[in-house]
């Protein structure tokens, strides 16, 4: 016998073909287990797709009747809005409710603007006239640039503060960092960039006052103090998440045993900022979200052509379609940063699974 139990091998008939019972059998082999592995990593990653997907998709219809209604139930009317100080006639109203479908029961309006935007007509705007999409298209770059320059200035800030003061723990340092964090998380970005157009647009003359500027330089210099009003309070939000995570890892045994081994300082510090990862992208998720929030006030702070003053605009004017496609557009994008930091979860703690289990 080649060493194996006569209970082990296949009964006679049976070629020993059963991979999934025996992994790693004759004819097998650890190529076979490694696909086997990929099949189960892929169907993982398709389950996790498939349950996110449909959670968006019921979070979004929710969001989308939500706002349907609370906008029509709102004083005032569409007619109103679009007449203004204008004497009103019995045609010109009758031709208003026609246009816009006013008469149509709301369930009807609404289900009449669902299927439009499952086809990807957003419609018209009740205020310009203008599709609803190209009026999207023209500001979202705008306001994706500011949220990313606005979360790449946190990151930077955020994340050494919360280092350092973790590093020096109880010290003058550490002191500082919390202080820091403390009084970004108090300070409402509109009040905050209230305060930086003064001193540093009106006072200094450092930066301008409002507008976007013309290539990449220009628009770079003219969007950084509305893109550090919105990184002052996410500072603060990465400053105690990074700070906490690290404090709890450098109290880990295996920290303790790294340095009795002789291991370096910053090899420890290392060691330990990657065990820290997972809080800290849960805190950057917190922060991209608010930022998506946040960028309202601040661009209408800064008189900047987003999306946040689209909507403070179109809410104003009751404009229906344009809140309602602003609201389904900022739903989506707040669903694709938590999907990501789902995803980063996975990739930098190898430990987390996108089931949601601790392997």
């Amino acid at each position: 016998m080649d060493g194996r139990s006569r209970d082990s091998l296949p009964p006679d008939g049976d070629d020993g073909s059963h991979g999934d019972v025996r992994e790693g059998a004759a004819g097998d082999g650890p190529r076979g287990g490694g696909r086997r592995r990929g099949r189960r990593a892929g169907r993982s990653w398709a389950a996790f797709l498939a349950r996110r997907l449909a959670g968006t998709a019921v979070v979004v219809a929710l969001v989308s009747v939500g706002v349907f209604g609370l906008l029509y139930l709102a004083p005032g009317s569409v007619q109103q809005t679009l007449l203004g100080t204008r004497p009103a006639t019995p045609e010109t109203i009758a031709a208003i409710q026609a246009r816009y479908h006013l008469d149509d029961p709301l369930p009807v309006r609404y289900l009449t603007w669902l299927g439009g935007a499952l086809r990807g007509d957003l419609g018209v705007s009740i205020r310009t006239g203008s599709p609803v999409s190209d009026m999207i298209g023209e500001r979202l770059p705008l306001t994706l640039a500011l949220t990313g320059y606005g979360t790449l200035l946190a990151v930077l800030v955020g994340v050494p503060l919360g280092v350092a003061g973790a590093v020096r723990r109880g010290r003058a340092t550490d002191r500082f960092t919390v202080t820091a964090g403390v009084v970004g998380l108090s300070a409402p970005p509109f009040a905050v960039g209230l305060l930086l157009l003064v001193v540093f647009a009106a006072w200094l003359g450092w930066f301008p006052v409002y507008g976007t500027g013309e290539g990449l330089a220009e628009r770079i210099w003219h969007l950084t103090l509305p893109a550090a009003a919105l990184a002052v309070g996410a500072v603060g939000m990465l400053v105690r998440f990074s700070r906490a995570a690290l404090i709890r890892e450098l109290d880990q045994d295996y920290v303790v045993f790294a340095r009795a081994r002789g291991l370096g300082g910053a090899g420890v510090l290392a060691y330990a900022l990657r065990n820290s990862l997972v809080p800290i992208l849960t805190a950057a998720g917190l922060v991209v979200t608010g930022m998506l929030a946040g960028t309202v006030l601040v661009e209408v702070t800064f008189a900047l052509p987003g999306l946040g003053s689209l909507l403070v605009d179109s809410v104003t004017f009751k404009d229906v379609p344009v809140v309602q496609a602003l609201a389904l557009l900022l739903t989506l994008l707040i669903a694709a940063v938590n999907l990501l930091v789902d995803v980063g979860y996975s990739l930098a703690d190898p430990r987390v699974r996108l089931s949601g289990r601790a392997s």
